[in-house]
């Protein structure tokens, strides 16, 4: 079969990568054109038609500002997907973008299939009409979201396990820690994968560092933004590593987190973190407003537990003092084992690895019936 699949950030890219591998897995005369980042093209053996180094953009006043180049690709990714003539159309999260060309497919009778469902049960949950129109299969990977899309009479919508489980348990079987002549405490520093969040975050980041010669501090770093960017705020005392997260949670004590995909990683390595968010302030101004009065969290482990597993600090508390105070906090053996209890409960609620698999068998099954 062919599959054209759209991942715009570098989420997507990963889940899009093991998705790609279990589509082939049962289907060895698959073909793939995608959209997606360096995972997507070693799984799928070509290049990207268009990188997630020239699609993450995050934020509804940067969005504004590069409107027409998101119009631009618009227009391109509907000639693309025409000349290639997919079985399926695989959108991978990225629902600003996605969303619109599932609109476009379904009138022109393509098989619509979205991977990771968009945060509906957040805000903008008037989509959920459109969707329901638009999409033959909606796999969702967080397990609170079967109550939501019960209740919201979505029947093709399909709870198949969150993705991360198997690549973090597949790094964990095939990987072993080497052994660092530096005896202090690595402190995993994870800023984000966007340059609009690292601007905001990594200058916090570098300032805790300076307070605490005592630890080995690691700027987990992504190679499509380059070595140059981050130097510019990072001094020579603070380690830069590249495309190796997984590599410098498995060894590190304690991590500060940008909020996203990777608090939920760094909570499956069992490593104890702070959570920090900040972003444009009328974009924050704007999703307040927007935003569901009964979501509490913006962390995934949080929102997974429904409970303050970890501390998050969002933009005015993401402030010096409090990055120091929930820090040092860290270092409290009760404060730990606290969190790596909530770690666990989070992990049993997300239940058994084998997402990717799961959603490929439902997409080869809901390929047959529209095809019938």
């Amino acid at each position: 079969m062919k599959y054209y699949i759209i991942a715009g950030e570098a989420s997507g890219d990963l889940h899009g990568a093991n998705l790609i591998k279990a589509l082939k897995h049962s289907d060895h005369s698959t073909s793939i054109r995608c959209w997606g980042g360096d995972n997507m093209a070693q799984a799928a053996g070509q290049a990207p038609v268009r990188h997630i180094h020239d699609l993450a953009i995050m934020g509804f006043v940067e969005v504004v500002g590069h409107l027409s180049t998101v119009l631009s690709n618009i227009s391109f990714c509907k000639r693309d997907i025409e000349q290639f003539a997919p079985d399926a159309i695989i959108y991978i999260d990225y629902p600003s973008f996605n969303m619109r060309i599932a609109r476009w497919a379904h009138s022109r009778g393509y098989c619509n299939i979205h991977y990771i469902s968009p945060q509906l049960w957040a805000w903008k949950k008037w989509r959920i009409k459109q969707m329901r129109r638009d999409l033959d299969l909606l796999c969702y990977i967080l397990p609170f979201e079967q109550q939501f899309y019960a209740e919201n009479n979505f029947p093709q919508a399909v709870y198949v396990g969150h993705p991360l489980l198997d690549a973090v348990d597949s790094f964990k079987a095939q990987t072993h820690a080497t052994p660092s002549t530096d005896p202090r405490p690595i402190v995993a520093l994870l800023p984000g994968s966007r340059r609009q969040e690292l601007k905001k975050t990594l200058p916090k980041m570098v300032r805790l560092a300076k307070h605490h010669p005592e630890y080995r501090f690691v700027v987990a770093g992504m190679s499509l933004i380059g070595a140059e960017f981050y130097r510019q705020y990072l001094p020579d005392n603070i380690e830069l590593l590249f495309d190796q997260t997984y590599q410098l949670l498995s060894q590190a004590t304690t991590a500060v987190v940008c909020s996203g995909t990777a608090t939920l990683e760094t909570a499956l390595f069992d490593v104890p973190q702070v959570v920090c968010y900040s972003a444009n302030p009328i974009s924050i101004a704007i999703a307040k407003a927007v935003v569901s009065r009964r979501i509490r969290y913006i962390s995934l482990v949080n929102l997974i537990a429904d409970s303050d597993v970890v501390v998050e600090l969002i933009q005015e508390d993401f402030n010096d003092n409090r990055l120091e105070l929930e820090f040092n906090k860290l270092n409290n053996s009760e404060v730990r084992q606290t969190m790596l209890a909530g770690y666990a409960r989070v992990r049993q609620l997300l239940g058994n690895a084998g997402a990717s698999l799961r959603t490929a068998k439902a997409i080869t099954e809901t390929i047959n019936r529209h095809h019938q």
